[in-house]
């Protein structure tokens, strides 16, 4: 799983993922996005088009950052989820408690 974070604008942090998000790369992932929690970014929104594939681990990891960032205020939202990784989201009925948006522009509206 490759993960990069870059700021897109003050106080807003992008990540971009890229592979499937389950067992073995969600250490890595919540690691990465732990760092950000712990520097309490007040809006993170994380790019998932290169996400194929997420199980309940993934998912998991998505539930822990947005419960962090509530603690302190933060927003969080997820874009550019591919048909697969949006469709595990609806089944775990994830859609209705995370905002979900298309593209980055998208996505930055929402935090801002």
């Amino acid at each position: 799983m490759k993960v990069q974070i870059r700021e897109v604008q003050t106080e807003v942090k992008a990540a971009l993922f890229e592979g499937d998000l389950d067992f073995h790369s969600s250490p890595e992932v919540r690691s990465e996005l732990s760092k950000l929690a712990d520097s309490q970014t007040k809006k993170i929104i994380i790019d998932l088009k290169k996400v194929s594939y997420i199980d309940s681990s993934g998912l998991a990891t998505f539930v822990e950052l947005f419960q962090r960032m509530k603690r302190y205020g933060g927003e969080l939202v997820l874009f550019n989820l591919t048909q697969g990784v949006r469709s595990v989201f609806e089944i775990a009925k994830l859609d209705s408690v995370f905002r979900l948006a298309g593209s980055e522009q998208e996505a930055l509206s929402l935090v801002s």
